[in-house]
């Protein structure tokens, strides 16, 4: 049964998706790791480079005294470093006990800067690391511990010109078990990471950066520690690790506690796929396969799982196959242990039920993080509201983040199957494997957005070289006997998932279409431009598994009618994980029984 293979096909790639993340990846990042160089540090060369320390500070009372001597007491010149503290509108004596600590150290080069309101972390260095004199920007949490010689340090990692981020190792004070385990675990990464090509974020304790690859940050951001440093990666800078250099966290958190600050994570980690999704593409394959092994797949983990639940009932629904229960084996013993450790926290000091009490404690905070991301907590209200170009903000993200998970699956197939198929095409015929065109995208209020549509080509590489662009036509003789089979089942289009990561497009949505035609058609249709008004073109649509491919204007007016009707349709979350969702089984089937043309 087509039906069961699908879903059985389906649930395999996510549980091995889930595997590669958390045993196989971690295990090659430790083996990459093995063959980093140990013990050696960069050595200082030249003059010692102008040096701005900020420190963010809010409801720091118990911290920022031993920080205020921290920063007093580095071993740089003066005439060379500033500190800046700044208290973030804090409610407690935060702004007191800095300046109480300060009069100890007349002659630091340390500033209390005293806000009155609470503006959150993001605005506070959008505003102040402009007004920074240092070449060299170190951002430090109020609760870490650095040693004298980490100014020296950090200036040392930056006399090769080529650096633009300097990422400190990261060292915990008191920790649960579960917590250690997962902090060891994290290390292991970030060194194998910046082997291979950069580390993959910094550890919010600390890091440094270059302040001419400085640009402001959205407001809404969550994981500064992330973004910040790789979107600086993404315009060409090199990011290293320094294990060896370490900032000490000092604070402990009670559970509640951590739990609040792991719900915000979780939100970050959803937002940073999204913010950061050109590392996927546009840094080199190494930085892409770090990207989208790490923190890709850990953004869009939860949804995997829950993906895996819905999947494996189906299947039992369908059929009787015996992977329909896996996820619930596993999943079950996993929420009983959960429940288990908070009903008795004593059994989390083992040293196998606290990592796991500790990674299913964590997998809870994200799920409600994504639900504070997806209904818009994170939201800049001084941004416009996405429903003036067409869908409402909540729609918006669901969507979105539907898109980057789905296209993250098909990327997996498609990286299977290119090899075959590029093959099967050049014994085919002549010519490139890919096809790209310039396609219309998503109209905004103040512009039309063009990209180029990557597809497996299946027509000749001269198919328009004596009649210009054309539609189409049913048994068109431009198409290869390779590319009709491509064409029947769809995978002509599975490239296109490239298009969907870039954010060009969605996985349903309207056709795209060339703007050759789109120029005649607007002319010629009323509303035709209107289709795609705040909607990214789609893989697939209503207008695609309802209709066939377009070879003549009267076809392309019959879908409008369903590229209209797609709009109305998705005014809400729900209603549009209904219709998308409907979309896309009409769309395997359409694959499946080969009715594609």
């Amino acid at each position: 049964m087509f039906l069961e293979t699908l879903l059985v096909a389906s649930l395999s790639l996510l549980a091995g998706l889930v595997l590669y993340h958390h045993v196989v990846y971690p295990a090659l990042m430790r083996l990459v790791a093995r063959f980093a160089a140990r013990g050696q540090t960069p050595a200082p060369g030249g003059a010692l480079p102008l040096m701005s320390i900020i420190v963010p500070a809010y409801r720091e009372a118990a911290y920022i005294r031993d920080m205020v001597r921290q920063l007093a007491v580095l071993d740089y010149p003066p005439e060379r470093l500033e500190c800046l503290i700044a208290c973030d509108g804090s409610p407690d004596r935060t702004p007191q006990i800095a300046l109480e600590a300060l009069a100890a150290f007349p002659h630091a080069k340390v500033r209390i800067l005293d806000f009155p309101e609470n503006r959150g972390k993001v605005a506070v260095l959008n505003a102040m690391i402009p007004e920074t004199c240092g070449e060299i920007i170190v951002l430090l949490d109020a609760s870490s511990a650095i040693g004298p010689d980490f100014a020296r340090e950090i200036a040392a990692s930056f006399a090769d010109p080529s650096v633009g981020v300097v990422c400190p190792g990261y060292a915990l004070g008191e920790a649960s078990t579960g917590e250690a385990a997962y902090w060891r675990n994290q290390l292991a990464l970030r060194i194998g990471e910046g082997v291979m090509a950069a580390p993959m974020g910094a550890h919010g304790a600390g890091y440094a950066f270059r302040k001419a690859l400085w640009e402001p940050l959205p407001t809404e951001t969550i994981n500064d520690d992330f973004v910040l440093p790789m979107r600086m990666v993404m315009r060409g800078a090199k990011a290293i690790y320094r294990p060896d250099l370490l900032v000490r966290e000092r604070e402990k958190s009670a559970p509640l506690q951590d739990f609040r600050r792991r719900r915000r994570l979780g939100a970050g980690n959803l937002q940073q796929v999204v913010f950061c999704a050109p590392l996927a593409w546009a840094c080199g394959w190494r930085t892409a396969f770090l990207f989208l092994s790490g923190k890709g797949l850990r953004g869009v983990m939860p949804g995997i799982l829950a993906l895996m639940l819905a999947l494996s009932g189906l299947l039992a629904m369908v059929g009787s196959h015996p992977l329909s229960a896996l996820p619930l084996l596993v999943l079950g013993p996993a929420a009983l242990l959960g429940l288990m450790a908070l009903l008795s926290p004593a059994i989390t000091g083992f040293p196998v039920i606290g990592p796991l009490a500790y990674a299913l404690g964590s997998y809870g905070a994200m799920i409600a993080g994504m639900g504070d991301y997806i209904l818009g907590r994170y939201r800049d209200e001084r941004r416009p509201a996405l429903a003036q170009s067409g869908l409402d903000e909540r729609t918006e993200r669901c969507k979105r983040i539907f898109d980057i998970l789905i296209a993250s699956m098909a990327f997996m197939v498609f990286a299977i199957l290119t090899p075959f198929i590029a093959l099967a095409i050049r014994l085919d015929s002549k010519g490139p494997v890919f096809y790209r065109q310039l396609r219309v995208g998503r109209a905004m209020p103040d512009r039309t957005e063009l990209f180029y549509l990557v597809k497996f080509r299946t027509m000749r590489v001269d198919a328009e070289a004596k009649t210009g662009a054309v539609w189409a036509a049913k048994g068109d003789p431009r198409v290869t006997r390779l590319g009709r089979f491509l064409r029947n089942t769809r995978l002509d289009e599975l490239p296109q998932c490239i298009n969907v990561l870039r954010g060009e497009m969605s996985i349903v949505g309207p056709r795209p279409e060339r703007p050759v035609f789109f120029t005649k058609l607007e002319g010629d249709i009323p509303f035709y431009a209107e289709r795609t008004y705040g909607l990214k073109p789609g893989v697939t649509g209503l207008a695609q598994v309802s209709t066939g491919y377009d070879s003549s204007i009267d076809d392309v007016r019959l879908k409008i009618l369903f590229d209209h009707s797609y709009a109305l349709l998705i005014r809400s979350p729900w209603q549009w994980l209904k219709t998308d969702c409907r979309i896309i089984l009409r769309t395997i089937l359409v694959m499946g029984l080969g009715m594609g043309r």
